[in-house]
């Protein structure tokens, strides 16, 4: 290995007599690319600086060992024990959330915030915090592919589609890279500018995203496709999931006929209008399905259709499971 070049600390005026601490509560299954991203943060803030800034401890249920999703196990430093008053808690979910916010967890989490303590979210763990009653009234984001089911499930909760929030002592990213965002902005607060664009720098991440940034990628990025009346008609469809909007009033929107729509979809995404929003309002119907306890008909309306008959035959025709088996089938998954 090369040796590291010779630089000068990055200068600390305001450095604590103590280092910070961060509590990760590793949840079972959470995602490492998220935990990984917000430690080495604070890692490379203390190297950067030259000082102990940051410390850090790993707890969760149990005090023994946990299992990220790439099924990696980490060994804790303990058990969901009392904190003290200026501790940063973390909570780091994953794809089996729900599963993980048990009654003993969300007890501890209660009891936590009384005492004033910080406490933030990455990936999946706003559904945690706002399960706890901590994001009521408070601004939040989710990973993009919970959000449905977590506006669905927590309508007091001020949901947003942005890589992280910061709202008071309540934290929450999106997941993924999102936690060097959030990270950065909480060195920076704490500790300036220089030395978080220095640890960005050696992240090699060239790209720092604020709070106002939102977390998916364009449609034209997403469906590789850059005509921004096709852009515009597929974001109409993705904001009327409910209640959709014919074909002839998508295409008046964006001053088309609607067989010049038809021609449109089936040049870029060689398939008609119809068949394009039915599948987006079947993907969301999927992931109440998983994510939540919504009844099958209340799921059904959420989407858009009219009757849960209706409903299934669609749901069959595309996934080739009834909506209840799919239920079903998730839940055996979980269980197992």
């Amino acid at each position: 290995m090369l040796p590291a070049a010779k630089r000068q600390p990055v200068e600390i005026d305001n450095a604590p007599a103590k280092p910070r601490r961060f509590v990760f509560v590793l949840l079972d299954q959470f995602t490492l690319l998220s935990f990984a991203a917000a430690v080495d943060c604070l890692r490379l803030a203390n190297r950067m600086s030259g000082k102990a800034l940051f410390e850090w401890r790993l707890i969760g249920e149990g005090g023994g060992q946990t299992s990220c999703s790439t099924g990696t196990t980490f060994v804790l430093d303990g058990d969901l024990d009392e904190l003290h008053r200026d501790d940063t808690v973390v909570l780091c979910g994953g794809a089996e959330v729900q599963a993980a916010s048990n009654k003993r967890l969300l007890s501890w989490l209660r009891r936590e915030a009384r005492k004033g303590v910080t406490i933030a979210g990455l990936c999946t763990a706003a559904y945690t915090m706002a399960k706890a009653g901590l994001l009521d009234g408070k601004r939040a984001t989710i990973h993009w592919e919970n959000q449905d089911s977590f506006s669905e499930e927590f309508p007091d909760v001020v949901l947003t589609k942005s890589v992280f929030t910061l709202d008071g002592n309540r934290m929450t990213t999106a997941g993924g890279t999102s936690s060097i965002d959030l990270f950065l902005q909480v060195i920076a607060d704490a500790f300036g500018e220089e030395l978080a664009s220095s640890v960005a720098d050696q992240q090699i991440y060239s790209s720092i995203r604020t709070d106002q940034d939102t977390q998916r990628l364009s449609v034209p990025t997403r469906i590789g496709v850059r005509h921004p009346k096709l852009s515009q008609v597929i974001q109409m469809m993705e904001a009327n999931i409910e209640e959709p909007i014919s074909p002839s009033v998508l295409a008046s929107e964006v001053g088309m006929s609607t067989r010049q729509l038809e021609r449109l979809f089936r040049r870029y995404l060689n398939r008609s209008p119809k068949r394009y929003y039915m599948e987006l309002r079947l993907q969301k119907a999927r992931n109440l399905l998983m994510q939540t306890d919504m009844s099958v008909i209340n799921v059904a309306l959420a989407c858009g259709f009219a009757s849960p008959s209706h409903f299934s035959k669609c749901y069959r025709a595309h996934y080739e499971t009834t909506p209840y088996r799919e239920r079903g089938a998730h839940a055996t998954r979980l269980s197992v």
